[in-house]
């Protein structure tokens, strides 16, 4: 028998994002998902370096890296209209919901347990630190649009901007502090030596 989990999320290559937006450069979920996952891990070990957390940054990575798997069923749906209201909201939850067990039927039954924290979520630090991390990458996704000349984008990177600014973590204070500067150089800048 053949199990079709991890051909489904090969297809998150082909999931778009901000799709009700005017994009220089198309960004689909698998690369959100290594952006996210990359960011949620340095949140993470920051947490755990500078301030203590007991946490293990190699398991909020896997959490990052799945936190966006179950669009691979419902598709990437837009913030204002996944947000709009707390029927829409609620309806999504459990949409998510079915997609994760439809997915989780797809592997083998005795690895299904193994998936189900990646893929039904639990609250605690680890999901707030891939929610702040698919903030950061949103933000980021902004930035890059803002510099290509895009003003479509004007509105979201306030908004995300305001949105990450409320999370209470240092660590992600941290992170935006030392890293976010970066996203907005050059290539030129960032093989600068004065940036070593």
């Amino acid at each position: 028998m053949s199990y079709a989990f991890f051909a489904c999320l090969a297809r998150l290559k082909l999931i778009s994002r901000w799709s009700l937006m005017r994009n220089t450069q198309p960004e689909n979920d698998a690369e959100h998902s290594l952006q996210v996952a990359m960011i949620a891990h340095a949140i993470a070990v920051i947490g755990r370096d500078r301030y203590h957390r007991d946490t293990n940054p190699e398991h909020v990575l896997s959490l990052a890296v799945y936190h966006d798997a179950t669009e691979v069923m419902t598709g990437d749906l837009p913030t204002p209209v996944k947000y709009h209201n707390e029927e829409l909201r609620s309806a999504y939850r459990r949409l998510e919901d079915v997609s994760a067990d439809r997915l989780l039927s797809l592997l083998p039954e005795d690895l299904r347990p193994a998936f189900v924290p990646y893929l039904k979520q639990e609250e605690g630090y680890g999901r707030d630190v891939v929610k702040a991390a698919d903030r950061i990458s949103a933000y980021i996704k902004c930035l890059e649009e803002k510099r290509a000349g895009n003003r479509e984008f004007d509105y979201a990177a306030e908004n995300v901007r305001k949105s990450i600014e409320a999370i209470p973590l240092p660590e992600v204070r941290d992170f935006l502090r030392d890293f976010l500067p970066a996203f907005e150089m050059t290539l030129d800048e960032l093989n600068h030596p004065s940036n070593e």
